[in-house]
């Protein structure tokens, strides 16, 4: 069985660099493109969605609409090769924003759906 590095990175119990499986692999590399902002990869200023700038914008299904088509264009353009994106949900609810994302792992074929939130609305 294949171990990553774990996002972020730490010290296992062990006090070895922490390791994770494939699916929490994959959806720390989803994290990793929703909540980086174009502009903060000095080598790669264009990767990312930026979608914890969100978290200062005010909610409405106008912003949950758009926010669907952003993610859904970042994590084609980023993942291609890792996933294979079925649907992003993006919901407003209140004054909190859900991203759910659905997906295929390319590498094993496993369906999954993880629910993002943007940092400090968990």
């Amino acid at each position: 069985m294949a171990e990553f590095l774990d996002v972020p990175f730490h010290i296992d119990g062990r006090g070895r660099t922490a390791a994770t499986d494939e699916p929490d692999h994959v959806r720390d590399l989803i994290f990793q493109v929703l909540f980086t902002t174009p502009g903060e990869r000095v080598n790669r200023p264009d990767f990312g969605c930026g979608l914890k700038q969100l978290v200062f914008m005010p909610n409405s299904d106008a912003l949950a609409a758009a926010t669907q088509f952003l993610v859904h264009g970042a994590l084609t353009r980023w993942l291609d090769t890792v996933i294979l994106v079925e649907r992003v949900d993006v919901r407003a609810i209140d004054a909190r924003l859900e991203v759910l994302v659905a997906y295929i792992t390319r590498s094993t074929g496993a369906r999954r759906a993880d629910l993002f939130h943007p940092p400090g609305q968990e």
